[in-house]
């Protein structure tokens, strides 16, 4: 099957708010152009494009469509969504090329979760029957992830800070990060507690945003950029949605995936965790010792934007290869309460 590559990637700046509609446009329309001019490519030269987004959380039905604004409705495209983060759509968008149906895609995602309620809107997709009803939030339900490990001796606060502490200090360079303040651990220990055992810290700041990432089979990547990022594998499992029913200290999906890759044998790894715990739960499933960079972007803690951040971790891994830092990397992104599905991509440097 044809093998598939990254070959440029362009994300929105992660803010608390912006102007402008929920179907995305504003936001797109820029980072759409830089695509265009880091691959020398135009939009008839894309042969599939694929989306994430979210209706519920944009109020409005098919705002996905209305998002197509962005790339321009005229002449017709062959496209397609997913109702989930954006690194799903990169999965479409890479079994397209695969299956030798297109030579090159576009994938985005975008949110806008200044728009509403989102802790709401979050738990409704809790199971219907006993949990929603509840109305429990995703940092409260990340605070009982965190204090399950907590008592069983898995982790300390102070492993928590550090984790914290080190993302801060490497946003510092991503212009791109919403939280870019350093601070040391001492510090960050003194802070309140937010959600017990979570301070502030420990939290992502959820963010209005959008990222867009390019993919090529690596025939037609080779003439477009010096080093594509291929995606040598990406693999995809699922918790039980039933909180009760697992053990939210571990991530068996993330450990399957990761283990089909082989993906502890990387040299860095951008991880989907919103909050400190849930980067220590998927080191831990993926296997990642102390010689793997962990999220040198910052990662989703310092900048969470809703529907693109999954997709940002992948971009980001392929960044590191493009730009001849790194020649294996892996990008993970997670979706559901307290990372019920998580996908797992290895991206390596073309021979």
């Amino acid at each position: 099957m044809t093998e598939v590559a990254v070959v440029g990637f362009a994300q929105a700046p992660n803010v608390r708010e912006t102007p402008g509609t929920t179907n995305g446009v504003e936001m797109l329309v820029p980072i759409l152009a830089e695509a265009y001019e880091q691959t020398g490519l135009s939009k008839s030269d894309i042969g599939f494009w694929c989306s994430g987004s979210s209706d519920y959380l944009a109020g409005r039905a098919f705002s996905f469509i209305a998002a197509v604004d962005a790339i321009g409705a005229f002449p017709p495209i062959h496209e397609s969504h997913v109702e989930m983060d954006a690194a799903w759509a990169l999965y479409e968008a890479w079994l397209k090329i695969r299956m030798g149906e297109v030579d090159t895609a576009l994938v985005y995602g975008f949110g806008k979760s200044s728009a509403g309620q989102l802790r709401r809107v979050l738990a409704l997709q809790l199971d219907p029957y006993v949990v929603a009803p509840l109305w429990p939030d995703s940092v409260s339900i990340a605070g009982i992830q965190a204090r399950l490990g907590l008592d069983a001796g898995l982790w300390t606060e102070k492993d928590l800070a550090e984790v914290a502490a080190r993302s801060r200090a490497d946003a510092q360079a991503n212009p791109f990060a919403q939280r870019r303040g350093a601070a040391g651990v001492a510090e960050l220990l003194a802070e309140p507690v937010v959600a017990d055992p979570l301070r502030a810290h420990d939290i992502a700041p959820v963010t209005d945003g959008a990222a867009v990432v390019v993919l090529a089979s690596l025939e037609r990547a080779r003439d477009i950029v010096e080093r594509p990022a291929v995606i040598t594998g990406i693999e995809h499992r699922v918790e039980s949605p039933v909180l009760g029913a697992r053990d939210l200290t571990r991530s068996p999906s993330t450990e399957a995936a990761g283990a089909a890759l082989g993906a502890s044998d990387v040299e860095i790894a951008e991880l989907h965790a919103p909050f400190t715990h849930q980067e220590l739960i998927l080191r831990e499933a993926l296997g990642l010792d102390g010689s793997v960079r962990i999220s040198p972007s910052g990662g989703a803690l310092t900048a969470n934007p809703m529907f693109s951040a999954g997709l940002a971790r992948i971009g980001e891994a392929a960044r590191q290869i493009l730009t001849g830092n790194a020649t294996r990397t892996l990008g993970h992104a997670t979706s559901g309460p307290a990372l019920q599905q998580n996908l797992v991509a290895v991206l390596e440097r073309a021979a």
